[in-house]
């Protein structure tokens, strides 16, 4: 029998209290980084990139595993926030980033 100390083992989130986000933006943010955070847990960033299927390019980011809650987001470094969303367990969560181009930055 082992010493180590298991007394936290399936505290953490479950695949159920985990979703994703999927945010539309318009073409002309395409590159563009933006930041999903919340007042607790570590901020998680990705690009919006153009995504081609049968019928059209959609520019989109996709946040893959986020732990539910609700989320502000901003362009990176430090753009103001553009956008809330709500993110709920075991479901994707769609938004569209608001005005488009407004919250644009050049990128470095």
């Amino acid at each position: 029998m082992s010493d180590e100390d298991h007394s936290d083992a399936g505290q953490g989130p479950t695949l159920r209290d985990i979703g994703a986000l999927l945010v539309h933006a318009p073409a002309t943010m395409a590159g563009t980084e933006i930041e999903a955070s919340r007042p607790s847990g570590r901020p998680r960033h990705v690009a919006i990139i153009a995504r081609r299927t049968a019928e059209r390019v959609a520019h989109t980011a996709v946040f893959p595993a986020l732990p539910e809650g609700r989320y502000q987001l901003h362009c990176r470094p430090d753009g103001p926030v553009r956008l809330h969303a709500t993110v709920v367990g075991g479901r994707v969560t769609e938004a569209r980033w608001p005005d488009a181009g407004a919250g644009k930055q050049p990128r470095s």
